[in-house]
């Protein structure tokens, strides 16, 4: 299996540190507001990655945090905490909200079959962890005390711009919207580690520490709640790409300023879901969520196909035509799989569908490429094998996709055979007399046979999914 590692900018072969095992982290939610169809489209497709490595035969533990304080309104460490921002639009406590938000977006992730990491754990559970760390790096000089607040000073390390150099304008007050100057730093670059009472008199949420009463910076959360749980060497982190810098940035910073050697060997990075408009944020204004698209008739799995006919590390535009598109795209799906339920099944033919099958893990090997994947779907309706062996392929791949296709052709057929048990018994012996006269090549008589189901009020049409009746209004 070969990854796009960010880190180096190339595609590289994937070895996790411990054979089989694969420790891998997932940046969670700030859980100040619903989470919108762009945030999910990185959980989706790091979802896939998972699946398809427990496919493939890894044994993953996959851990999230979830971030219930310290994530400022600003990327230059400045503004209100989100949490806070929540808690006062809607007049309730930090953690009332914190706990509405977290129940809806694990509630969006089962609509959209995204699995629930094997961890789970809010930033507020693990203030010890934070301070230990954070002790440690003023201990090792990588940290100074300023203005009441704990800074990391980017100035110790050998290299800070890990990901790709940023310009020193991109830093600039003013250049990034809601920065502000925080004069305590000693470098442009640097990050809080801590807050205390000094910065914000207003937060709610706040804790002893050797530096006085105060909280976390958002980035020293992921690093330590990482470790916490997946010890000093990680696999693989996941993330959107607007994480890159400073986030994930700075996660690098202080876990190795800390550890003493190489954290995280894989970095996972999915691009943004655009609209017409740009990128899509919850500051823009009104934002999709799932529970929107539910609202104008969208299966949320018609979301989930959308997103995997992209690959995550192209941009993807989101329009309602185009989500038309792959409605009808999902909607054909299901019928053809619902068709081959009606053929004669037959026995599982081993050999066809290793056969097959390795078109799938071709494409998923190949930087989780789920168009190709989508393709290689598509194309076990051309194998040349029964409808057994197809319809267990199609299963297998959906233990990765997790689009329900079973299930919900078996739903589709369900309703088909519910509506032709309505039609009288005479219709359906001629409709299958006309089947068999299309399959003997007499159109004269099919065509017969055709306008006497219709002088009895019912109407037939031919599609690639089989047979449709329907009575004539």
């Amino acid at each position: 299996m070969k990854l796009y590692n960010s880190l180096s900018h190339r595609e590289e072969d994937f070895i996790p540190n411990e054979g089989k095992k694969v420790a891998m982290y997932t940046c969670g939610p700030t859980v100040y507001h619903f989470a919108h169809i762009g945030n999910l489209r990185s959980y989706i497709m790091e979802d896939i990655l998972e699946k398809y490595l427990r496919y493939s035969g890894y044994d993953v533990k996959r851990v999230m945090n979830i971030t219930d304080v310290g994530h400022l309104t600003s990327d230059g460490d400045t503004g209100d905490d989100k949490m806070l921002k929540g808690a006062r639009r809607e007049h309730k406590t930090v953690m009332e909200i914190a706990d509405f938000y977290t129940k809806a977006f694990f509630a969006d992730c089962a609509k959209l079959n995204i699995k629930t990491p094997d961890v789970v754990e809010p930033a507020t559970h693990c203030i010890d962890e934070f301070i230990k760390v954070i002790s440690s790096l003023i201990e090792k000089d990588y940290a100074y005390e300023a203005g009441g607040n704990i800074y990391f000073d980017t100035s110790k390390l050998s290299k800070y711009y890990v990901f790709g150099e940023v310009s020193e304008e991109d830093l600039e007050v003013g250049v990034r919207e809601g920065v502000e100057e925080d004069g305590n730093k000693r470098n442009k670059a640097d990050f809080v580690l801590w807050f205390t009472k000094s910065k914000f008199d207003d937060q709610e949420l706040k804790w002893e520490s050797p530096w006085g009463l105060g909280y976390p910076g958002w980035h020293i959360e992921c690093s330590c709640i990482s470790m916490k749980h997946l010890g000093e060497y990680l696999d693989l982190h996941c993330g959107g790409i607007d994480n890159q810098f400073p986030h994930h940035t700075n996660e690098i910073a202080q876990s190795e300023a800390f550890l003493g050697h190489k954290w995280c060997n894989y970095w996972f990075h999915v691009h943004h879901l655009n609209t017409d408009k740009g990128k899509m944020s919850k500051s823009s204004g009104e934002f999709l969520t799932v529970s929107l698209l539910e609202e104008k008739g969208y299966d949320p799995l018609v979301y989930r196909f959308f997103c995997l006919q992209s690959h995550y590390r192209k941009s993807l535009v989101f329009s309602w035509d185009n989500l038309d598109n792959a409605k009808q795209a999902f909607d054909k799906l299901i019928a053809r799989i619902a068709a081959l339920m009606n053929e004669a099944p037959g026995e599982v033919d081993k050999e066809a569908f290793e056969r097959v099958k390795a078109g799938f893990a071709a494409a998923m090997d190949d930087d989780v490429n789920t168009s190709n994947a989508v393709t290689a779907l598509y194309d076990v309706f051309k194998a040349d094998t029964n409808a057994a062996t197809k319809l267990a392929l199609i299963e297998d791949y959906d233990r990765v996709l997790s689009l329900g296709l079973i299930e919900k052709a078996r739903a589709l057929k369900a309703g088909q055979e519910a509506a032709q048990s309505d039609i009288p018994a005479e219709v359906m012996e001629l409709v299958e007399q006309r089947k068999q006269a299309r399959k003997d090549k007499n159109f004269a008589l099919a065509d017969e046979l055709r306008d006497r189901i219709t002088a009895m009020g019912y109407s037939i049409r031919e599609t690639r999914q089989g047979t449709e009746i329907s009575r004539i209004n």
